[in-house]
């Protein structure tokens, strides 16, 4: 028999966390979560994102041990300003066990239907900055910082449970030598002379952080006409600069200003930590950090992050001067490899904004959504 309980304390919160390194133990694709950081993503006091959302998390249990879990999330800022009666849920994990699955989906709906929501969506996060969608190909890549990893079997308990597939999303890779500056060198100068524009690189932390905030406004602004799209707020700023920004290389931070300094756009990417988080196992201290610290040195793949382009200029050759100077960053830190994270397949400018690089698409992944 499955049980559900409700997470309620913080070694409950806990076993929530860690119940994927068993689920996942000695696979080498999964890429564990720092145990210290995930438990801080879900604590109210510290995460602003709880400020205009709420969730609940529960925890499947079978003969006295975990075998499943989920988080229940409602986005209000989703539901009263957008007018979206969505139920979200996601950190949602279990054995390949069609009760257990159900018992959790079971709990999401009974919120969704007392809050009067019509339907449910997952797996998502709280917000656009979150991890997102269940792993439907790809499985023997190794997964990345910024994405969950699953089980095939995840795929069949979602369509066995009357789920529908909401969103399709890409993830794809290519050779560093792909970027041809053939391809965006010349242009990069067209471009720029022809709008008034320069490009704006880095060196140290410091440097970056007057131009957070701006960022963020522009990746409001630039992703608002996409499906299910919720804006960063301000407090949301604070906690995602102090928590991201000076831990990213500032060389990987590349921005674009207009002739006024008006930022036009921005590209955010970070090295791959997937193989020194596997060594860290959950854990900073003691040497986790160490592993993280050479990564970010030494990794010799490159994540991209975000993109973000005024609505004003974009289709207009704005990428070429991005591209142009991570191309100096990519060949003096000798790096070999290019991945990018979910995009969404309908998102057809991001994907003509890369064809030139001959990217091979080496995951899928999709939300699934059901009425409630």
């Amino acid at each position: 028999m499955v049980t559900v309980q409700q997470v309620q304390s913080k070694s409950d919160l806990k076993r929530f966390v860690k119940f994927p390194f068993t689920l996942y133990k000695g696979s080498p694709y999964w890429v564990p979560p720092i145990i210290k950081d995930e438990m801080a993503s879900f604590d109210k006091d510290v995460n602003p994102v709880f400020k205009t959302a709420e969730a609940q998390f529960f925890l499947a249990y079978r003969d006295n041990k975990i075998v499943g879990r989920v988080a229940a999330i409602i986005n209000w800022l989703e539901v009263k300003e957008q007018g979206l009666k969505k139920m979200r849920f996601g950190w949602f994990d279990f054995v390949d066990d069609l009760e257990v699955s159900k018992a959790l989906l079971d709990k999401v709906k009974e919120i969704g239907q007392a809050n009067n929501l019509e339907y449910m969506e997952g797996p998502v996060g709280f917000s656009n900055l979150d991890k997102v969608g269940v792993l439907t190909e790809g499985f023997d890549h190794i997964g990345t910082m910024v994405t969950w990893y699953n089980h095939p079997y995840y795929q069949s308990h979602y369509e066995q449970h009357g789920f529908t597939k909401e969103k399709e999303y890409r993830e794809s890779k290519f050779p560093a030598a792909n970027a041809d500056p053939k391809l965006f060198a010349k242009a990069n100068l067209l471009i720029k002379k022809r709008y008034g524009l320069r490009e704006m690189n880095f060196e140290k932390s410091a440097d970056i952080m007057p131009w957070v905030d701006k960022m963020f406004d522009l990746f409001n602004e630039s992703y608002a006409k996409l499906s299910s799209f919720v804006k960063i707020t301000d407090i949301q700023k604070e906690y995602f600069k102090k928590k991201y920004i000076s831990f990213i290389n500032p060389e990987y931070i590349k921005f674009v200003v207009d002739e006024e300094d008006n930022l036009v756009a921005f590209a955010i990417v970070m090295p791959s930590f997937s193989e020194a988080l596997q060594k860290a196992n959950g854990k900073l201290f003691p040497f986790g950090i160490f592993h993280l610290l050479h990564a970010r040195k030494h990794s010799k793949d490159a994540i991209f992050y975000l993109i973000g382009i005024h609505p004003k200029y974009q289709n207009k050759g704005v990428t070429s001067i991005i591209f142009n100077e991570f191309y100096h960053t990519f060949e003096k830190r000798g790096v070999v490899n290019c991945i990018r994270t979910p995009e969404l397949e309908d998102n057809i400018a991001i994907q003509r904004m890369w064809k030139h690089f001959d990217p091979k698409v080496i995951k899928r992944r999709r939300t699934y959504v059901k009425d409630i």
